[in-house]
């Protein structure tokens, strides 16, 4: 059997574990007085970004612990994530542009499955007004195969226009900001090669066991983002896994299927 057909059927043997997101949800809820403990921030904006046919309803739990450890937090306001195009973008970059400004300082923006793949994105046109971006599960790579939503996408969306391929083949870069890409193995919706990416003094990706459903409230993926979202402006650094924390976090060592 070649080693792409045994990741196929890992990647789908995953897709029919993913109920077992109700065990993350339920293990948030039942931590929730121990994660207000976890690192305080210096009270700069967050903006959550949902993932594909989802919406602020969906991060809510994430934003609401945000809030208790000190940031600005916000949705994105824009309904159901299902439609892609212009105007979309065009309202996505705006709300970045006036939390910035309204605030006085730079934003961190945090995204859920595709709405991690938009935050790189508005990241990239916005750069001088974004701290830093974390995606969760995200599908970053540009390839369709490395997704079991795409073709549900397709449906709601149609099929991509020549400039959209173009599109496609540059949303492996990284935006020109601090950037961290966070997965699983056992993603069941969004393959884990399609969330990795190259390896810079300012990006990095890191495994932690959980499903895709259930990575906006898992409990170590909490842990990580307060990690991340914690570090002062213009000193950040990547993540160390030391200690007992090897047992839960891994730093990527896929860079060579980029």
């Amino acid at each position: 059997m070649s080693l792409g057909l045994i990741r196929q059927t890992q990647f789908n043997f995953w897709r029919l574990a993913e109920p077992r997101a109700v065990i993350e949800w339920q293990s948030f809820y039942a931590l929730r007085p121990l994660l207000k403990r976890l690192p305080k921030g210096d009270g700069h904006p967050v903006i959550v970004f949902p993932g594909f046919v989802s919406s602020d309803s969906a991060t809510k739990p994430l934003r609401n612990l945000l809030t208790d450890l000190g940031y600005q937090t916000h949705g994105w306001g824009l309904g159901v994530n299902v439609l892609f195009g212009d105007e979309l973008e065009e309202e996505m970059i705006a709300l970045v542009r006036e939390v910035a400004e309204q605030s006085g300082k730079k934003v961190s923006l945090v995204g859920w499955s595709l709405g991690g793949l938009y935050a790189r994105e508005v990241a990239k046109v916005c750069a001088d007004q974004v701290r830093s971006v974390i995606t969760l599960g995200s599908p970053i790579s540009g390839k369709p195969e490395h997704s079991h939503a795409h073709g549900l996408f397709k449906v709601f969306n149609g099929e991509p226009t020549d400039i959209d391929y173009t599109r496609y083949f540059q949303l492996h870069q990284a935006p020109p900001v601090p950037t961290s890409s966070i997965f699983s193995h056992s993603d069941g919706v969004v393959a884990w090669e399609g969330s990795l990416q190259k390896e810079t003094d300012t990006t990095e990706s890191i495994v932690v066991p959980a499903s895709h459903l259930g990575m906006g409230v898992n409990p170590l993926v909490m842990y990580l983002l307060a990690d991340r979202l914690s570090q002062p402006e213009d000193k950040w650094a990547k993540f160390k896994a030391s200690g007992f924390k090897r047992l839960f976090f891994k730093k990527s060592k896929a860079a060579n299927l980029l």
